[in-house]
């Protein structure tokens, strides 16, 4: 079995971990494939015992690899996206950051963890993503995100004025500081803090979030993910930004955006004791009230 490390930041508190997911890996007969720049950042870190290919590209990556790791948070496993693309290729999130609710396995997990992904003890948990259909490139190839869309004004001396559409028919225009378009899986994560409300993964929903809305009656609404939503921005703001995940571009107040389903999804390795409502049951602390 080839297992690929994804990654990008290491600290210091990490390196005991690292390298016992990679003495694992070892003991297990498992080959290594890493991330060119995470391997010039730890190849003095720790020790790797043999021989590793690496990898710079979606199409490196793709052509061996049984399944990634993605070693950090939640941000880093967001980034393993644009690597792996339509591959297929199944992705197991080792969280050696904060929260983590993409990145379910702790940093005390990690050689059960093996153990079960070695042994198939697990299953595909598939996550929709959203995809930027027009304008055309403006993220490149590029131009997906599994959790969210996000617009929001460049002039913090006026409101962003952001008009939906859904399969050509009015929604509402949103006067705010912006607004996001997020997945199941992005329901955890900006749009939660705008007080959207929680997606299961397999929902097939999206849910439009107006962040900080000047009209206290407005609120989130969630519509079926197979629609096209049409977004056009205007007010006295000529620019804004845009986001997809951690990527950001801006464009003029003329330009519109349409957003459908991506036409792939992302394998996320659940192991069989874990589950989705175990996970925010933990990460939100539900039930820990005393009273409760």
């Amino acid at each position: 079995m080839k297992i690929g490390l994804f990654g990008k930041s290491f600290s210091n508190d990490s390196t005991v971990y690292l390298q016992q997911l990679i003495d694992k890996l070892k003991d297990v007969n498992c080959n290594l494939i890493i991330f060119e720049p995470f391997f010039e950042k730890i190849k003095n870190k720790v020790s790797i015992h043999s021989a590793i290919e690496t990898f710079a590209t979606h199409e490196e990556l793709k052509e061996s690899t049984d399944i990634l790791f993605s070693v950090g948070g939640d941000g880093t496993l967001l980034d393993t996206i644009d690597y792996v693309r339509d591959s297929e290729i199944p992705v197991l999130g080792v969280n050696l950051g904060r929260l983590g609710f993409l990145s379910s396995i702790s940093r005390d997990e990690i050689l059960a963890a093996i153990d079960k992904v070695v042994a198939g003890n697990y299953y595909l948990d598939q996550r929709t993503l959203l995809m930027l259909t027009s304008p055309d490139n403006l993220f490149g190839e590029l131009n997906y995100a599994l959790n969210e869309l996000s617009v929001t004004k460049t002039n913090t001396n006026s409101l962003a004025v952001i008009s939906v559409y859904v399969d050509g028919v009015f929604l509402n225009t949103y006067w705010a500081d912006g607004l996001i378009v997020a997945t199941p899986t992005g329901s955890t994560a900006y749009s939660l803090s705008c007080y959207g409300p929680i997606l299961s993964p397999g929902s097939e929903n999206f849910v439009i979030t107006p962040i900080a809305s000047h009209n206290l009656t407005v609120r989130p609404i969630v519509i079926p993910d197979s629609s096209t939503i049409r977004l056009k921005v205007g007010g006295r703001n000529t620019h804004y930004q845009i986001g997809l995940d951690s990527k950001y571009e801006t464009i003029a107040n003329t330009v519109e955006l349409i957003i459908n389903r991506a036409g792939f999804k992302i394998n996320l390795i659940q192991l069989a004791n874990k589950d989705f409502y175990s996970n925010i049951r933990e990460k939100l602390l539900w039930g820990k009230d005393q009273r409760n």
